[in-house]
C-alpha cells in the first residue's frame, strides 16, 4: 500500500481514469477488479491479524464485484465468510457478475432482509460507490445504520457507502468506517465535511494504472498530508530579530484581551521576530502578563499610529475584536492601511457588514462554516454542502485567500485548492482560531520579508497548527487547551 498521495480528484476524474486505463491501456477491467479487491484484502490481513470471519455487504455495481473478488480470496484464506448483497445478483452486469459468479465456486450470497444481525470480525463495506447521486433510503439506510451500531469493525471499499464523494457530505446515511481503500485516484470529498469521520484511515492503491493516464484528467485539489509540505526553511546564524518579521495583532475588545495574547503567543512560536499589539488599555497589563515578549499599545478610540502600521510586515485584525464602534474604527483603519492582513472572528462579520475594500490576494479570510454562511449571505447548511464551492466563491467575493476552518480545513488562493488532512476533534475549542490566525500572520511576516510567496505561508500556517494540535492531543479527542497547541509549535515545525 503506497503512501498517500498529493493529488485529489473528482469522482467523474476517477471514473475517467478507469476507462482509459481499459481503453486505452488495454488493462482488463476484470484486471482492475481483482487488483482492488485484493489490495482490500491485504489491509484486512495486516490490519486485523486475529480475525476469523468476514461480512461482506455488496450493493449493484462495481462496488459490489470488488466485495465478490474480496470474499472469495478470504474463502480462499480460511476465513468464515458470509456474503449479503442488496439486489438479486443474478441482475450484475459485467465485470462484476463474473467476480459474482466466481465467488459462487466457493460459497452462497443470501439477500438482506431487515431482522438481519451484524454478526463477524471485520465487515466488508462494498454497498455504494462514487456514484452516487442521490440520498440512501430504504433497506440501505437500514443496513448501513445497523453496520454503524454494531461497532464491528469496518473496510469501506473505494468509498465510504452513503458519503459524496466530491463534497464529503453524507447523502441520508453514510458508513463510518475505520479503514478506506480507495483505488486509482483519492476522492476530494474523503478529507473534508464528514469525509474524514466516515473513512477512518484512507489507504491508496493505483491498481497499476500507467502515471502518463493521470496526463489527461484535472486535479482538483492538493493534500495536505506530507511534513516537505510545511517544514521551514532553515536561519542563517547571523539572523536577526528585524529579518524574522513583524507582526501587528488588532483586537482584545472589552473583556477578551485572551485572544490577542493567544495569537501573539503562537507568533512569536512559530518564528516571529517582533509582535506589537493594538488593544483597550485596560488591557495592556492582561496581555503583557501572557506574553511579556509582545509590544502592547493602547487604542483608546479605536485608532491606529500610522507608525505601527509602517512598521509591521502583516497585520493581523478580529481576535476578540467585538463589532461595537471602537472595532470597526480598528477595521477601518487596517483595512485603509494598504497592508496585507490576515481577518479573523469578528473582522469577519464586519466585513460581512460592512463590504469595505482594501484586500488583496495578499489577504486572507479565515472563517469557520458559520462566520462563511454570513460572508456569503447563505445558511450554513449550504456552505458545509459543498465546501469547495463555498472557499471558491469567497475568494472570488473577497480577492483574498481563504482558510475554510473546520474538519478539513480547505485553503483557497485563486484557482489552487488545498486540503489539509491533519487536526483532530480534541482542537475544537476556544481559542484555536486566534492560534491559528497568529501563526498565520507570522508566517507571512517571515515570507514577506524574504520575498517570498505568501501563499506556501498560509498552507504551511494551516498545517504547522494542525500538526501541533495532533502533537498536543496525545491521540485524545478532548480536553485540548490553544496554549497546549502553541507549546507544540516548535515541535511541529521541526
Amino acid at each position: 500500500m503506497n503512501q498517500l498521495p498529493t493529488k485529489l480528484y473528482s469522482a467523474d476524474a476517477v471514473a475517467r481514469l478507469d476507462r482509459i486505463a481499459i481503453n486505452d491501456y488495454g488493462i482488463p477491467g476484470y484486471t482492475l477488479m481483482r487488483r482492488a479487491g485484493r489490495a482490500v484484502f491485504d489491509v484486512l490481513k495486516e490490519n486485523y491479524p486475529h480475525a476469523s470471519s468476514v461480512l461482506v455487504v455488496c450493493g449493484a455495481g462495481n462496488n459490489a464485484g470488488d466485495g465478490y473478488v474480496i470474499a472469495r480470496l478470504a474463502h480462499g484464506n480460511g476465513f468464515s465468510v458470509r456474503v449479503v448483497s442488496m439486489i438479486d445478483p443474478e441482475k450484475l452486469r459485467g465485470d462484476a457478475r463474473l467476480a459474482w459468479q466466481h465467488w459462487q465456486e466457493c460459497g452462497e450470497t443470501s439477500r438482506y432482509h431487515g431482522a438481519m444481525m451484524i454478526s463477524a470480525d471485520v465487515v466488508i463495506d462494498a454497498l455504494l460507490g462514487t456514484g452516487l447521486a442521490r440520498d440512501v433510503e430504504g433497506d440501505w439506510k437500514q443496513l448501513i445504520n445497523k453496520v454503524n451500531q454494531s461497532e464491528v469493525a469496518v473496510i469501506s471499499v473505494d468509498i465510504p457507502s452513503g458519503l459524496n464523494a466530491d463534497t464529503g457530505v453524507v447523502c441520508g446515511a453514510a458508513i463510518r468506517a475505520d479503514h478506506t481503500v480507495s483505488f486509482i485516484g483519492l476522492k476530494k470529498g474523503m478529507f473534508t465535511a464528514s469525509g474524514k469521520a466516515c473513512s477512518g484511515e484512507v489507504l491508496f492503491e493505483d491498481l497499476g494504472v500507467p502515471a502518463k493516464a493521470f496526463d489527461s484528467v484535472s486535479v482538483e485539489a492538493e493534500l495536505l498530508s506530507q511534513p516537505s509540505q510545511w517544514r521551514l526553511a532553515p536561519r542563517r546564524h547571523d539572523t536577526h530579530k528585524g529579518q524574522t518579521g513583524h507582526v501587528l495583532i488588532i483586537g482584545g475588545n472589552l473583556g477578551m484581551p485572551g485572544s490577542v495574547a493567544l495569537a501573539a503567543r503562537a507568533a512569536f512560536r512559530s518564528g516571529a521576530g517582533l509582535v506589537s499589539v493594538v488593544t483597550r488599555p485596560e488591557h495592556i497589563g492582561a496581555v503583557v502578563t501572557v506574553c511579556p515578549e509582545c509590544m502592547v499599545h493602547a487604542s483608546v478610540n479605536g485608532e491606529i499610529r500610522s507608525d505601527l502600521l509602517d512598521r509591521a510586515d502583516f497585520i493581523a485584525i478580529g481576535c476578540g475584536l467585538g463589532q461595537d464602534a471602537w472595532a470597526e474604527r480598528l477595521m477601518h483603519s487596517a483595512m485603509n492601511s494598504a497592508y496585507p492582513l490576515v481577518v479573523d472572528a469578528d473582522a469577519l462579520n464586519i466585513l460581512a457588514k460592512k463590504r469595505p475594500a482594501g484586500l488583496t490576494q495578499k489577504s486572507v479570510i479565515t472563517p469557520h462554516p458559520g462566520e462563511a454562511a454570513r460572508l456569503l449571505k447563505r445558511p450554513i447548511s449550504e456552505i458545509q454542502q459543498d465546501r469547495f464551492r463555498a472557499a471558491r466563491q469567497l475568494g472570488r467575493e473577497y480577492n483574498a485567500q481563504v482558510v475554510l476552518k473546520g474538519s478539513g480545513t480547505i485553503v483557497q488562493r485563486g484557482d489552487d485548492t488545498f486540503v489539509c488532512a491533519l487536526g483532530n476533534p480534541a482542537m475544537a475549542t476556544a481559542g484555536m482560531g486566534d492560534v491559528l490566525t497568529g501563526v498565520i500572520a507570522s508566517l507571512s511576516a517571515q515570507q514577506t520579508v524574504t520575498g517570498r510567496d505568501l501563499c506556501e505561508a498560509v498552507v504551511g500556517a494551516v498545517c504547522l497548527h494542525a500538526r501541533a494540535g495532533d502533537l498536543a492531543s496525545l491521540g485524545d479527542d478532548r480536553g485540548l487547551m490553544a496554549t497546549d497547541v502553541i507549546e507544540h509549535l516548535r515541535d511541529a515545525a521541526r
